[in-house]
């Protein structure tokens, strides 16, 4: 951890953890390329993670996309740690937050590869924010994947435009699903549809 931080300190960027950097009201653009330079480098899965959840800002996307992409994809799957899951997560959370469409056919490919678990369910909620003709029929394939079926639903709610009729059978069934957020989620996107 030292070492990243003294190269935070050398651009400019004094902080005792980088959670004090990431919690900071600085807008911290120069720290960005240290944050990159160390993301591969450091073995730390937790450093790693912090340093994940640092890159999370939509202002670093031009930079930190391609390299969390990267990271997403090259981390162990086996054999699975929490740890490795828990950094794994935490990269698809950043891809939500980071998401560009120039990007679209890496981050709906690793939407699909269920490999990947769980990790992918803050991926999914990206599709939201996408503007590319094909999210929405993209999403509704995804509503067949048990693992990533409710963040799909959501995803589809916050798209300003209605489903595609596709998605109906697939909504019905999770209207009955077992999870309470699910079932919310789903009946309020048929409200739209209907």
């Amino acid at each position: 951890m030292e070492d990243v931080l003294s190269a935070l300190a050398d651009a400019g960027y004094t902080v005792q953890s980088l959670t004090d950097l990431r919690d900071s009201p600085v807008l911290y653009e120069e720290a960005i390329p240290v944050l990159l330079a160390w993301l591969p480098r450091t073995t730390d899965l937790g450093q790693r993670e912090e340093i994940v959840r640092c890159l999370t800002v939509r202002w670093a996307r031009s930079d930190a996309l391609g390299p969390l992409l990267r990271e997403f994809e090259t981390l162990p799957l086996a054999p699975a740690t929490a740890r490795t899951e828990n950094l794994r997560w935490a990269v698809g959370n950043a891809l939500e937050v980071l998401w560009d469409d120039a990007r679209y056919s890496d981050l709906v490919r690793l939407a699909n590869d269920e490999r990947f678990g769980a990790a992918r369910e803050m991926l999914v909620l990206g599709f939201a924010r996408s503007k590319h003709p094909s999210a929405a029929d993209d999403l509704v394939t995804l509503l067949d994947d048990p693992v990533v079926d409710g963040h799909a639903v959501a995803a589809l709610r916050k798209r300003r435009a209605a489903p595609p009729p596709e998605a109906l059978p697939a909504l019905e069934r999770l209207r009955g699903d077992r999870r309470a957020w699910v079932r919310k989620e789903a009946a309020r996107v048929l409200g739209r549809l209907t």
